[in-house]
């Protein structure tokens, strides 16, 4: 499958906007995903916080929003997933705290938020293990060793 992922951000290094891209097609691939594309943008705490606050009703930054779409694309057919925020400052303190790089912790968000486009939650706890566990085989497939969320 052809697979598309922009990444929008004005504060991030290259090697940042690398690793997102490559988790995000990795998942896509992972999940056999039909050809489409998706965007993901890494902006600031208080970006996250004012789109959790209307969205979710929830008035505090987050780490990773996603926003599913699922229009298709009429020249080519392709499916526009939609996208996926990441607020840059958080996951640093997240990769601080747990003893990895940026790079890896923004790979997580990065396949966490795809997941979420694809349809997967974590609502329920079995929900929650089947998600965890596509996490973590994605991350294993890229190589990225991060200390997974309970």
């Amino acid at each position: 499958m052809i697979h598309t992922a922009q990444v929008v951000a004005e504060e991030a290094t290259q090697a940042a906007i690398d690793s997102v891209r490559r988790a995000a097609l990795a998942t896509l691939e992972y999940e056999d995903a039909p050809q489409g594309a998706l965007s993901i943008v890494l902006a600031d705490s208080e970006s996250l916080r004012k789109l959790n606050q209307q969205f979710r009703q929830v008035d505090s930054a987050t780490d990773v929003l996603a926003f599913p779409d699922g229009s298709i694309d009429p020249d080519d057919g392709g499916v526009y997933f939609g996208d996926v925020v990441i607020a840059l400052p958080v996951a640093d303190e997240q990769a601080k705290n747990a003893g990895h790089a940026l790079e890896s912790e923004l790979a997580l968000l990065t396949v966490h938020g795809v997941l979420h486009l694809l349809g997967h939650d974590h609502a329920t706890e079995a929900a929650k293990e089947g998600m965890w566990s596509y996490q973590a085989a994605i991350l294993r497939q890229l190589e990225i060793k991060v200390r997974l969320p309970l």
